[in-house]
């Protein structure tokens, strides 16, 4: 897989809407009727000092993989068997019968974006079409990164900080645990992970510091701004 593939995913007046994705692991690939690992787009020790290979290992190898193996045992059987990755977590999201579907389903979306949101050659300036948007929507880079910054420290507990599109205009939100924008028709264009797993080993306790490496170090502005493109 290379570096430069990418994901856009959206939703639309609550339909699922596939933007012309140049990469295809947006939910996983198939293997049959199951969602199988997608491949990293980068090498475990790619984002070294930021995240560490050992990090990586266990978050991809043993989280990310976890959530795939789960979501193919309680899907089966169900109307969700088969069913696309966005559509399973749209259709099962609010629904107490079918929380294990769409909490493992969620977190494979949420872990494959993720991945891609992040590249070893991150951070820097943004491009000037995302510099244009983050202006319009924050009043500039600056106060883009406070917001993001406090999104990702005040999420209590587990979750993620995104960046979105509501409608055309960009907007920074947090979700807890494993609910994802696209279960309430927002369209996700970069995100972090915040939960412990993803930076405990290489931050401990110190989770702003995390944020902020992410955001100067790692942040995959050619991955925002094909998703603002493909709107």
């Amino acid at each position: 897989m290379k570096r430069r593939e990418f994901l856009s995913c959206a939703i639309t007046a609550g339909a699922i809407m596939m933007m012309p994705a140049i990469w295809s692991g947006c939910q996983g690939s198939r293997k049959g009727k199951d969602i199988t690992l997608p491949n990293l787009p980068y090498p475990e020790d790619a984002l070294e000092p930021y995240i560490s290979s050992r990090t990586i290992g266990f978050h991809y190898g043993k989280h990310h993989k976890g959530y795939v193996d789960k979501v193919n045992r309680f899907m089966k059987g169900t109307r969700f068997s088969g069913m696309p990755l966005e559509e399973m977590i749209v259709k099962s999201a609010g629904n107490a019968d079918f929380s294990s579907v769409f909490n493992n389903a969620a977190q494979v979306f949420n872990h494959t974006f993720y991945w891609n949101s992040m590249s070893p050659d991150g951070g820097g300036t943004p491009p000037q079409t995302v510099a244009e948007k983050i202006d319009d929507a924050f009043g500039g880079i600056d106060a883009f990164k406070k917001a993001f910054i406090n999104a990702g420290t005040g999420q209590f507990g587990s979750g993620w900080a995104w960046l979105v599109l509501r409608e055309d205009k960009l907007e920074v939100v947090a979700t807890a645990n494993a609910d994802t924008p696209i279960a309430h028709g927002l369209k996700p264009v970069m995100v972090i992970d915040v939960w412990e797993h993803a930076y405990y080993l290489d931050y401990q306790n110190k989770r702003k510091d995390y944020v902020e490496a992410f955001l100067e170090n790692l942040i995959n502005w050619a991955f925002v701004e094909k998703n603002l493109v493909a709107m």
